[in-house]
């Protein structure tokens, strides 16, 4: 667990100084100062307003014990078990088997399932799978996750605008262009991949931290095997028209292609799997 957060630190911290190196190249020490600053507005932005964002785009509707006992019912225990404040519950009217959680903080949480994952998943299943969306509760990965991809979109940004009007110095001489195309289009590629590294480090932790809130790795395992028989068959059209979405479910939600394989926002199902089982096996013999 501390491993994952020392890199997920480092990455982070990445991340960052490519804004920083962008916004050398763009205007000199002042132009990483404003990236910078730039960056940290963004984080700010997305802190605050993602998770309504994203429950929107998706046209989730919130449920409660009444109009889902089913699920909420679920989600209550688990978050009892986890020892975290009742989250907001949604379902997502979509064929495509998944769920996510978002929310910058425990105390403004929210977890979210399709009705595709409620009718495929036994109860046992879908008790594991939310389990794991509490994990990523606890950790705070979905704040993490949301100021990543946040900011990986802004370098991207910046180096466009760096392309289109060239870079700069401190005295306004252009610098090396060899140079600033060399950032211009590598910087954004690595953020991306730092992005998604940060990503699948965060599932791997889901993983663990699911597994012992429910007590059940053996049924995340079977979860995971179903989800991903299934995903891939079912499209999701929402997640297919914002992409950037795909880190927070608890399977890449695309239909794939060549780039699925190049930048894989999850770790591969099989050796999450293979954790999973190792997990399983490790508390029979205590």
């Amino acid at each position: 667990m501390y491993g994952n957060w020392l890199k997920t630190t480092l990455l982070m911290a990445a991340i960052m100084a490519l804004f920083g190196a962008v916004g050398m190249v763009i205007g000199g020490r002042t132009g990483m100062l404003v990236a910078l600053g730039f960056g940290a507005l963004t984080n700010f932005w997305a802190y605050w307003f993602s998770d309504k964002m994203v429950l929107a785009m998706y046209h989730a509707q919130e449920v409660d014990e009444t109009t889902s006992p089913y699920l909420y019912g679920i989600v209550r225990d688990l978050a009892r078990r986890a020892g975290l404040p009742m989250p907001k519950v949604y379902i997502i009217h979509e064929a495509q088997p998944n769920a996510f959680a978002t929310g910058r903080s425990p105390e403004h949480a929210a977890v979210a399932a399709t009705t595709g994952i409620i009718e495929l998943l036994s109860e046992r299943e879908l008790r594991a799978v939310m389990a794991h969306e509490l994990a990523h509760v606890k950790h705070r990965d979905i704040l993490i996750s949301t100021m990543t991809a946040t900011v990986a979109g802004a370098i991207s940004m910046l180096a466009n605008f760096g392309m289109l009007f060239g870079g700069r110095d401190e005295e306004g001489r252009p610098v090396n262009p060899v140079l600033a195309i060399l950032v211009m289009i590598l910087a954004p590629i690595a953020a991306v991949i730092i992005q998604l590294a940060i990503s699948r480090t965060r599932e791997f932790g889901a993983d663990a931290g699911g597994a012992e809130i429910c007590g059940d790795p053996e049924a995340l395992a079977s979860a995971l095997a179903k989800i991903e028989a299934y995903a891939q068959q079912i499209p999701m059209p929402t997640a297919e028209a914002h992409p950037e979405t795909a880190q927070m479910m608890i399977m890449n939600p695309l239909s794939g292609g060549w780039l699925q394989g190049l930048f894989s926002t999850h770790p591969r199902t099989e050796e999450r799997i293979a954790r999973l089982r190792e997990m399983a096996a490790q508390m029979r013999r205590r």
